[in-house]
């Protein structure tokens, strides 16, 4: 995957030759060429400081879109978990850059339209020792609450097992600490009791 910036719509830009050719030109005073020569450095500084900014977005662009490769090729599910000083230390700048760099700046991914903050995520530490991204238990664990019988919802130890058939290996306390910033209630506050004594009714007979 290659990033590149959107820069149809920027200027070039440049000293103009008409203050070049007055600081050249032997007629022109000396308090003149020196103010020139002043405002020329001022905007060859000014160029330079655009330019690194660009190289330093550019960079750090490519270094998120390296690491969250998954992401694009499998969707949000897949996100990896991401701190900025992890991307500060692969392209050598300081953290403090990185966030300078990323502040207001979009990502147009066949996945649709991503701040780059968006790519920067918290994770856990799964029960196999490897870090699961925040954001793929999250949608996970709303995509098994929002497909369970409604009759027998699933408790948070069956949480964790369906959680594991999906590939991701977390303890008990993560699913319930998960559950509860979700705002998603208890199993038995989940349950339709309508459901379950019609269910029960019907084992009956």
């Amino acid at each position: 995957w290659k990033v590149r910036l959107e820069e149809i719509d920027l200027p070039n830009l440049r000293i103009s030759p008409l203050y070049r050719d007055m600081l050249s030109n032997p007629e022109t005073d000396t308090a003149t060429r020196d103010y020139i020569k002043r405002k020329i450095n001022a905007a060859l500084w000014l160029i330079e400081a655009i330019e690194q900014r660009r190289s330093t977005l550019l960079k750090t662009s490519q270094a998120i879109v390296d690491h969250q490769t998954p992401f694009l090729k499998e969707g949000p599910e897949a996100i990896e978990p991401l701190k900025m000083q992890q991307i500060a230390d692969r392209i050598g700048m300081h953290v403090t850059t990185v966030s300078r760099a990323v502040d207001d700046k979009w990502l147009q991914t066949p996945r649709g339209l991503y701040a780059l903050r968006r790519f920067f995520v918290g994770g856990t530490v799964g029960a196999d020792g490897g870090e699961v991204a925040w954001d793929a238990v999250r949608m996970k664990l709303q995509e098994i609450v929002d497909s369970e019988p409604k009759n027998a919802p699933f408790c948070d130890d069956a949480l964790v097992t369906e959680l594991a058939k999906r590939g991701i290996k977390v303890a008990r306390r993560t699913v319930t600490k998960y559950r509860k910033a979700m705002n998603i209630p208890s199993s038995r506050q989940r349950r339709d009791w309508k459901l379950a004594r019609a269910s029960k009714v019907s084992e009956a007979e």
